[in-house]
Formats: C-alpha cells, structure tokens, sequence
C-alpha cells in the first residue's frame, strides 16, 4: 500500500515538474520580448546553477566521475548553452506554444533516430514502426504535408535546431549516466551554460541591472527558479522512482502547459496539425518503449 502511495506521489510531482517546464515557454517568450536573447540566456542559467547548490548540498551529492565524465558534461554544457540561446531566439520570433510543442514532440524521435544512425542501437520490428509513426508526426508537425518546407522560415528553424541540439544533449546524458550522479551532472552542465551564454551577453551588458525592466526580471527568475531548479531536481528524483522507461512519456506534459499558457498570457490559437503531430509523436515515444508481452 505504501508503494502504491509514494508511486502516486512521485508521479503527481512528475506531472508538476512538466507543467513548469511547458510554462517555461511563455515565461521565455515574455523574457525576451522585454530584454534579448543573450541577456535572457545567461540569466535563466546563473539562476539555476546557484540557486541548485543548495539542493546539491541537501542532498549530500557525491562529486565524483571520472574523465570520460568530465568530457561528456563539457560536451553537454556547450550545447545546452546553445539549446538556451536558440529557444530565447526562437521565441522573440514564434509561439510558445507551437515552440513547446514542436521541441518537446520532436526531441524523442530525434534520439531515437540518431542512437540509431550514431551508435548502431539495435531495434526491434515494433520500435521501427514507432519510428515511422514518429516521422509522419514530425512532419505534421512541420506542416511539410501543407506547406512544404515552409517550416525553414525564422519562426520555425530556431525550434527545429531546437529539438536537434536537445536530442544530442539527451543522448550525452544517458552516456554520462553511469558515471556521474545526475545531479552533481546537472550542477556542473548549468555552469559551464551560465559561462558560456555570459560570454556572448556581455556586449549586451546583462550586469546593468537598471536596464532591463521588472517584467523581465520577474519572469526570468520564475523561469530560473521553478522551471529551472525545483522542476530538474523533482524530474530527477521522481525519475529514479517511476522508473526510466516511464519518463519519456511524462515529457508530453510539457506542450500541455506551453499550450495553456501561451493562450491565456498571448491568446495563441493552437493549430489541429500540431495536435496531431504531437499525438502521433506521443504514440511513437509509447510504442519505442513498450514492453514486450511474453
């Protein structure tokens, strides 16, 4: 009985998290309407790395791993340094909503397909249909069906090297995985992103603090803080408990809340093809990690 409550528990906490990070997306496009992409880059990561050390500290994290490690969570930093100045950007351009959705639907499959080109993962019949049924998502997705290529334009590109760049970011983190407890991971990754966006934010001078006004501070402290800190610490811990097989499912979650929040904060309409394309996707993240029944 007790297994039953702490499962519900953590997988109402999960459902939390996710939300979060789909508010995250209206939050983003508020953040840069009101300052640039490099400023708010920098920002939503030095308010989640320190605002993590605490956690990290509760937690009693060991800080161990070994050079391999050190490798992959470089690697990770510099492209989630990118991730983040690509989702600011897109978002000065395009929808929350649409950007939410797109990124969130598209990364799984992206993964997929690349373990598969890159590190030569073995699929099985049904995974290959998944597949497939994840391609044909995507495209809706992208509209190709109805507008061709459109989807190249400035509102979309930022999206799609969106879910790109995640996609890579994810595989890293399941190779780093056994050699790096996850949250000292995520400490290290949110750093080396705070260092690098700081960089290409200081021609824009993100230390003038009377510069940016209280909408962007107030909004880039949520996104630092909720989406950033407390929604990765709940998303790791609960993953741990609901298990990993099940985690790929909760990230569609994520277009719910962009969705939600996009059209009361800027009255988006939501499109049928995105809704299609993202239930197709969510069937193919499924049908890859179903079980087999004996």
């Amino acid at each position: 009985m007790n297994n039953n409550k702490n499962m519900a528990k953590y997988l109402v906490w999960m459902t939390i998290a996710m939300l979060f990070w789909g508010f995250a997306w209206t939050a983003g496009k508020v953040a840069a309407e009101h300052s640039n992409a490099q400023v708010a880059a920098f920002w939503r990561y030095a308010i989640s790395f320190i605002s993590i050390i605490p956690v990290i500290w509760f937690m009693k994290v060991p800080f161990k791993t070994d050079k391999i490690g050190i490798l992959y969570m470089i690697g990770a930093g510099a492209l989630t340094s990118l991730f983040n100045y690509l989702f600011f950007a897109g978002l000065s351009h395009g929808q929350a909503g649409y950007g939410g959705t797109m990124v969130t639907s598209l990364s799984p499959i992206l993964t997929y397909f690349f373990s598969i080109l890159l590190f030569g993962t073995k699929v099985s019949n049904r995974q290959i249909i998944a597949l497939i049924v994840g391609i044909i998502g995507a495209l809706i997705l992208l509209r190709v069906p109805f507008d061709g290529f459109a989807f190249l334009n400035v509102d979309s590109s930022y999206f799609l090297w969106c879910a790109v760049v995640w996609a890579l970011v994810t595989i890293i983190s399941q190779k780093a995985a056994p050699r790096v407890n996850m949250m000292f991971y995520t400490l290290v990754v949110f750093g080396i992103t705070m260092f690098i966006n700081m960089i290409f934010a200081l021609p824009h001078h993100p230390f003038d603090f009377n510069a940016y006004d209280n909408t962007f501070w107030l909004t880039i402290l949520f996104i630092g803080l909720i989406p950033g800190t407390f929604s990765t610490a709940l998303y790791f811990v609960s993953a741990g408990k609901v298990g990993a097989h099940r985690t790929g499912v909760f990230m569609f979650i994520v277009p719910v809340g962009a969705i939600i929040s996009s059209q009361i904060v800027y009255n988006e309409a939501l499109a049928l093809s995105t809704v299609i394309g993202c239930l197709l996707a969510f069937a193919a993240v499924f049908l890859f990690n179903m079980k087999k029944i004996s």
